[in-house]
């Protein structure tokens, strides 16, 4: 089982900073999806903004929204040495 978003935060440059109920902050970096299918709606920085938490993990106000799985797994943890 995955941690829950608690706290999300949209961010410049199409990040999002998120905070998970295990006391984890992460950032995701939505750029690399922004090409594909539903997701190609989040370029417009005004939609993009618009992210909030719902339920256990981020929607934006258009109905897009993320597996709280990926949310985690994808996420850069703060306290972690950056990935590449």
């Amino acid at each position: 089982m995955y941690p829950s978003v608690i706290k999300v935060t949209a961010e410049k440059d199409y990040q999002i900073v998120v905070e998970f109920d295990n006391d984890e902050p992460g950032i995701l970096d939505m750029k690399p999806y922004l090409n594909f299918g539903v997701f190609k709606k989040l370029a417009d920085p005004a939609v993009f903004g618009s992210v909030k938490v719902s339920f256990d993990t981020v929607e934006w106000a258009n109905g897009v929204d993320l597996d709280p799985e990926f949310v985690y797994e994808k996420c850069v943890r703060e306290s972690c040495s950056a990935k590449s």
